[in-house]
């Protein structure tokens, strides 16, 4: 059974920086391409960033420069660095092996002062 769990979610002020992780069980990281979602309250779920399993990053232009992904096979885990918070990142944020059904069951992440 494969486990996606997403971590490192709160309260930040805008402007603020937050790092959120995506663990992923069975060696799942470093074999699949690894996405981020976000989904605000009334709003359908949007795309956020992707990373290929040779790190290739794609990333929406609403996080662009502001947003890094990266990944640590070691710890089968796929990071997301979010700086420069604007009150509109305010979200519950999603990991997603892609090309699968796995999801985690996210993190919430409030930008507001």
């Amino acid at each position: 059974q494969v486990r996606v769990v997403e971590s490192g979610g709160g309260l930040v002020q805008p402007g603020g920086s937050l790092r959120l992780s995506c663990a992923a069980s069975l060696g799942i990281v470093s074999i699949y391409d690894i996405a981020w979602y976000r989904q605000a309250p009334g709003k359908q779920r949007e795309f956020v960033a992707h990373i290929t399993s040779d790190d290739i990053t794609n990333y929406a232009d609403s996080v662009k420069g502001r947003f890094t992904l990266s990944r640590d096979n070691t710890k089968n885990t796929v990071y997301l660095q979010m700086t420069f918070l604007k009150s509109e990142d305010t979200a519950v944020y999603y990991c997603h092996v892609m090309g699968s059904v796995y999801w985690g069951q996210g993190t919430q992440v409030t930008v507001s002062s």
